[in-house]
C-alpha cells in the first residue's frame, strides 16, 4: 500500500475511527433485526448490506489490494461495487425512485431513495481513505433505522425522518464545502494525480485504484493512448497546456502570478494526463486533479458531472436525484449553504488567489442519453426554482471574491472514446488533426468575416429545409472601428479546435425564431427544439422529447433555462471549422460531438451569461489590434450597481448545422447587406478555402 496513504491514516482521528468501528458494528446487527413492515425491513437490511461492503472495501484498500489483485480481480469487485443501478439492474433498485415509491409508499419512497443516493456517494470516499465522510453518512443511516425499529408497530412520522437528513445536510454543509473548494485550489496530497504520476500506466490495474465505474470504455482508451508514440502523446499534450498559456496571453493575464491549476477529464487519458502535469510544472503551475462528486451536498437540480470521473453507471439514475433538494430546500438552508461558500473561501483564500483556472479534456463518443421522465423522482417546486437559481448566482458571486475572474483564465479540448464505434483509431487521428489545425491560417480567414461584421447593425440568420430558423441579431455599436471590434477571432487558445468568431449581441431589437431539428446539449437530446425572443430574451419554447407539452417544457426549464423564467442571449457565433462538420458525417457521430467542436460547425446562438461573465472590465485584444467592446449586455451591465440580476450563472450554446443553414447575412445601417454564408457554404470573398472539406478536399 502507498506509504502516503498508510500516514494519512495513521494519522486521522482517533475519534473517527472509534466511531466507524461502532457504526459498522450496529450495521451487522440489522440483519437479525426485524422491523414491523416487511418492506421497510427489506430496504434498510438491503442498505445495510451495501454499507458492510464499503467496510470490507475500505479494509481491502488499506491492505493495499488496489496493488495485489489480479485485474479479473478488480473487475469483479468494481462490478459489484456499482452492479445495483447499473440499467439491467436499475428496475429492482431502491435507487430507482418509482421501485422504492412502489414498495415503500409516495413519501417515504422518495425519500429512502435519497437516502440511498447518498449512501452510494460513499464508493469515492472508501478508496481516498476518507474515514470522517464515512463516518457520517453510516450515522446518517443508523439514526433513520433507529426512529423506525424505535416507532414499533407503526411507520414514524414522516417528518421526524426528514428532519433528520435536513439537519445532516445543514450540520456538514460547510465540512463538505471547504473539503471541496480545498480539492480544487490546493494541489497538496492530490489523490488522482498521485495515482496518475506513481503509477504504471501500461498495466490497466491502475484504473482500478481510482474507485471509480470502469468499462471496456476506459480500458481501450487507455490501450490506445499505449499504443501511441511518445511524440504522439507530447503532440496532444502539447495542444492542450499550450491552449491554457496561450489564453492568459491572449487576455493580457499574468500567468506569472498562478501558482495552481485544476486537471478535469475522464479515467483513461492518464498517459496524456501525466505529460500535461509535467508540462504546467515547466511552466510554473502544479495540478489538482478533484473528483466529481455525486452527493445530495451538491447536486443542485443538475446531474452534470464536474471533476474527473470515470465511467457513468446509470446517467437515468444520476438525472432522477438531481432535484432531491426539493425534500429540504428553504431559505435557511440557502442561507447556511452560502455560508459554507464564503467559508471556504476563507479557508482557501491564499491558494484560491494562487489558482489559475480549470484545464479541461472532455469526451465524447458514449451513447446519447435521452432520459426518461419519472414522475415519482423528487422535483423542484417554483419557489424552490427561483431560490436555487438566486442561490447559484450568489454563490459564484462569493467564489469570485476568491477567485478573481480577472486574473484567471481556462483551456477545452476534446477526444473521442471507444464507444463511439468501430473506427475510433480512425475518427480519434482526425479528431487530432482538427484539434491542431493551422490556426494562423483559420485566423486570417476569420479576420475577413469580422471586418464585414463589424460594418453590420445587425445580422440575419435563416435556416433551410425543415429548420425553421429566422433570427435577427442586433450588434453593439463600434465608435471607433479603426480601433475596435464586435467579433472575437478564436484561435486555438481556451477554446480548442479553432473555428468560431463570436460577441456579445446587443438584446433590445435581437428578435426571431431558433430552431434545431435535432441537438445533444451536455449529453441531453432535444428534439425540434424551438426557442422565440424578443428584445434578446426567450419569450415562448418547446421541443418534442415527450407527448406532453407539459413534459416537454419541463425539460428545457429543468435543462436550458435552469429554472430561470427567461433567459438572454448571451452569445452570438459564426462557426467555421467544416473540418470537423465534414468528419463527423463521415463517421455519422454528428449527433455524439460535444458542443466545443459542435459549435465550430454552424452559427450558434448561446442562452444565459455572455461569454464574458466576470471579466466585462478586462481589455481583451484581436490578433489584428483591435479592442473588443461587445463584452456586455443590457443585463450584465448591472453588474456594479445591481449585481445579483447581472448574471445567470448558466450559458448553453445551441447550434445550427451547415446542412440546415440557408443564410447569414451582415446587415449595414443604409440597408445593404453582405453575404457570409448561402445554403449552407461559405461565400464571402476569401473564405473559399473552409468550402474545401465541404468538397470532399481535406
Amino acid at each position: 500500500m502507498n506509504e502516503d496513504l498508510i500516514y494519512e491514516f495513521e494519522s486521522g482521528s482517533e475519534v473517527y475511527k472509534a466511531r466507524f468501528g461502532l457504526a459498522t458494528e450496529r450495521i451487522v446487527l440489522i440483519a437479525d433485526e426485524q422491523l414491523y413492515d416487511a418492506e421497510t425491513d427489506r430496504y434498510f437490511k438491503s442498505v445495510a448490506r451495501f454499507l458492510l461492503m464499503m467496510k470490507e472495501t475500505y479494509e481491502w484498500v488499506l491492505g493495499g489490494g488496489c496493488d495485489k489483485d489480479s485485474l479479473i480481480d478488480l473487475q469483479e469487485r468494481n462490478r459489484r461495487l456499482y452492479e445495483d443501478i447499473l440499467p439491467p439492474n436499475y428496475d429492482r433498485s431502491y435507487g430507482n425512485p418509482t421501485v422504492a415509491v412502489k414498495r415503500l409508499g409516495k413519501d417515504y419512497g422518495k425519500l429512502l431513495s435519497s437516502l440511498y443516493f447518498e449512501m452510494r456517494s460513499m464508493i469515492p470516499n472508501v478508496f481516498e481513505l476518507q474515514l470522517k465522510e464515512m463516518v457520517i453518512r453510516m450515522e446518517l443511516f443508523l439514526e433513520i433505522y433507529g426512529l423506525f425499529l424505535s416507532s414499533g408497530e407503526k411507520l414514524p412520522r414522516y417528518e421526524d425522518v426528514r428532519k433528520v437528513m435536513y439537519w445532516f445536510y445543514s450540520d456538514y454543509a460547510e465540512e463538505e464545502r471547504c473539503m471541496r473548494f480545498g480539492a480544487m485550489v490546493d494541489p497538496d496530497e492530490c489523490f488522482a494525480r498521485r495515482i496518475i504520476t506513481d503509477s504504471d500506466l501500461t498495466d490497466p490495474r491502475y484504473l482500478y485504484r481510482f474507485g471509480e465505474y470502469i468499462t471496456e470504455n476506459e480500458l481501450e482508451t487507455a490501450r490506445h493512448l499505449n499504443s501511441l508514440s511518445e511524440s504522439e502523446i507530447d503532440k496532444m499534450a502539447f495542444t492542450f497546456t499550450e491552449g491554457y498559456r496561450l489564453g492568459f496571453a491572449a487576455t493580457g493575464k499574468d500567468i506569472s502570478i498562478k501558482k495552481t491549476a485544476s486537471i478535469i477529464y475522464q479515467l483513461g487519458f492518464e498517459r496524456i494526463i501525466k505529460k500535461a502535469v509535467q508540462n504546467l510544472e515547466s511552466i510554473g503551475l502544479e495540478s489538482t486533479i478533484f473528483r466529481a462528486v455525486m452527493s445530495g451536498f451538491f447536486m443542485g437540480g443538475s446531474a452534470r458531472r464536474s471533476g474527473y470521473y470515470g465511467a457513468v453507471p446509470n446517467k437515468q439514475f444520476d438525472y432522477d436525484h438531481k432535484e432531491d433538494d426539493a425534500l429540504f430546500l428553504d431559505a435557511a438552508l440557502l442561507e447556511r449553504r452560502l455560508e459554507a461558500v464564503r467559508a471556504a473561501g476563507e479557508m482557501y483564500k491564499d491558494k484560491a488567489r494562487l489558482y489559475g483556472g480549470p484545464a479541461v479534456m472532455e469526451v465524447f463518443g458514449e451513447k446519447p442519453f435521452a432520459p426518461i421522465s419519472n414522475s415519482d423522482a423528487l422535483s423542484f417546486n417554483k419557489k424552490q426554482q427561483k431560490m436555487i437559481s438566486d442561490y447559484k448566482i450568489q454563490a459564484a458571486l462569493i467564489q469570485n471574491e476568491y477567485i478573481i475572474g480577472s486574473e484567471r483564465s481556462f483551456t477545452i479540448i476534446a477526444f473521442p472514446v471507444p464507444e463511439i464505434g468501430e473506427h475510433f483509431s480512425e475518427v480519434f487521428n482526425d479528431i487530432v488533426r482538427i484539434n491542431t489545425l493551422d490556426y494562423q491560417l483559420y485566423q486570417t480567414i476569420q479576420q475577413k468575416i469580422i471586418d464585414v461584421l463589424d460594418e453590420a447593425v445587425y445580422c440575419e440568420v435563416k435556416g433551410m429545409g425543415d429548420n425553421r430558423t429566422e433570427m435577427k441579431v442586433m450588434l453593439h455599436e463600434l465608435r471607433d472601428k479603426s480601433k475596435q471590434s464586435n467579433f472575437e477571432n478564436c484561435v486555438a487558445d481556451v477554446n480548442i479546435p479553432v473555428g468560431e468568431v463570436f460577441t456579445s449581441p446587443k438584446l433590445t431589437g435581437t428578435e426571431g425564431t431558433l430552431h434545431v431539428t435535432g441537438v445533444y446539449l451536455e449529453g441531453l437530446f432535444f428534439k425540434n427544439l424551438e426557442l422565440q425572443f424578443k428584445d434578446g430574451f426567450i419569450t415562448k419554447y418547446s421541443c418534442s422529447n415527450f407527448d406532453s407539452d407539459e413534459e416537454n417544457r419541463k425539460y428545457i426549464e429543468s435543462n436550458i433555462l435552469f429554472n430561470h423564467s427567461t433567459l438572454p442571449i448571451g452569445e452570438f457565433a459564426i462557426g467555421t471549422n467544416t473540418l470537423a462538420y465534414v468528419v463527423a458525417r463521415k463517421y455519422g457521430i454528428e449527433e455524439k460531438l460535444p458542443i466545443l467542436i459542435a459549435e465550430k460547425t454552424g452559427p450558434h446562438f448561446a442562452v444565459g451569461d455572455t461569454c464574458y461573465s466576470y471579466e466585462e472590465d478586462n481589455k481583451t485584444y484581436n490578433p489584428d489590434g483591435k479592442m473588443l467592446v461587445a463584452k456586455e449586455n443590457e443585463v450584465s451591465c448591472r453588474r456594479k450597481t445591481d449585481p445579483d440580476k447581472a448574471y445567470f450563472s448558466c450559458h448553453t450554446d445551441i447550434t445550427i448545422p451547415y446542412d440546415e443553414l440557408g443564410l447569414i447575412r451582415a446587415v449595414r445601417p443604409d440597408g445593404s447587406s453582405v453575404k457570409i454564408i448561402e445554403n449552407g457554404r461559405f461565400v464571402l470573398p476569401g473564405t473559399e478555402e473552409l468550402n474545401r472539406p465541404l468538397d470532399g478536399d481535406y
